[in-house]
């Protein structure tokens, strides 16, 4: 089996852990920037050129795409899917997901509950916006944003007020949504692989932080599932069609929220939290899903080798 991971960085803990997992296999794995890739297309043909280097095709890639270059990774794994390359999670899933607004969107059509969310342009008047959301207090999330980054609590009309006619003055894109307070500041990570929950890990924000993510401060720890919690995160992760994915919930007075799926979830937190191998994980669905071009090739010199000494 040949796998390909498209990340940008190999000494990230998450690139690392996938690198570990396809040895153990006995796989032969390799990490790809994909940002040092260029596509050749042509009648009838598609190929990668990787560092000056035709790149043999894998059999299975592993997309760990950076928010600010979805459009190019997204198409680097598209070009894969087009040479019949399996990927954990399809190109046209990730850039949906990367969409917070179209994310939300379908995930609202699919029935998976979640803060109530206002979006609308400069030409609206935040007393509107204000009023739709059902009134402070208020989050407000820039479109761009990752990793808590661009997210801000407002807890009053006026400072609402504010901020939104700040960020409409500037042309920014911004979702806002409900607060939640009764999550107190936390929220659940769920790894998705394949369909199946895989693991979970409760993240709780640094003190006076409304937000859990561990970039910001947050810190990890191992979280037992309630059965709407998991029938949640799963309704989530198949509306989305991500293989592989991260869905992140609160805990509310109605029941559990989706705020995000990730694409490209970290493997840090959630393994180091609840112990469990989660690369691996990924490598089974890999290995459930994939039936290797090495190995079609030499059952198909056996079945002519066989056939010539009958």
């Amino acid at each position: 089996m040949r796998v390909y991971i498209l990340s940008r960085n190999k000494n990230l803990y998450s690139t690392k852990r996938l690198v570990e997992a396809a040895k153990q296999k006995g796989w032969e794995v390799r990490v790809i920037d994909y940002l040092k890739c260029s596509i050749e297309i042509a009648k009838g043909k598609l190929g990668i050129n990787y560092l000056g280097e035709q790149l043999p095709v894998p059999d299975a890639i592993i997309p760990r795409i950076g928010a600010s270059r979805t459009f190019y990774g997204t198409a680097m794994v598209r070009h894969f899917e087009m040479m019949d390359v399996f990927s954990v999670s399809g190109s046209l899933a990730v850039s949906r997901s990367r969409d917070k607004l179209r994310s939300l969107q379908i995930l609202s059509k699919n029935g998976v509950d979640m803060p109530k969310t206002v979006f609308a342009s400069n030409k609206s008047t935040a007393k509107d916006v204000i009023e739709l959301s059902g009134g402070a207090p208020l989050i407000l999330k820039i479109l761009e944003g990752t990793q808590g980054v661009g997210v801000v609590l407002v807890d009053s009309e006026k400072a609402a007020k504010s901020v939104l006619d700040a960020f409409y003055g500037m042309d920014v894109n911004l979702l806002v949504q409900e607060y939640i307070e009764e999550a107190g500041g936390a929220d659940i990570r769920v790894l998705v692989v394949g369909g199946e929950i895989v693991g979970a890990m409760k993240r709780q924000g640094a003190e006076g932080d409304f937000r859990s993510n561990l970039h910001q401060g947050g810190k990890a720890t191992a979280h037992k599932l309630t059965r709407k919690e998991k029938s949640t995160a799963l309704s989530a992760a198949k509306a989305m069609g991500l293989g592989v994915c991260g869905v992140d919930m609160i805990e509310s007075s109605r029941g559990p929220l989706v705020m995000e799926v990730n694409s490209s979830p970290g493997l840090e937190g959630i393994e180091k939290s609840t112990n469990i191998d989660i690369a691996e994980k990924i490598m089974d669905y890999i290995e459930k899903n994939v039936t290797p071009k090495s190995d079609t090739k030499v059952k198909q010199k056996r079945i002519k080798k066989d056939s010539i000494g009958a």
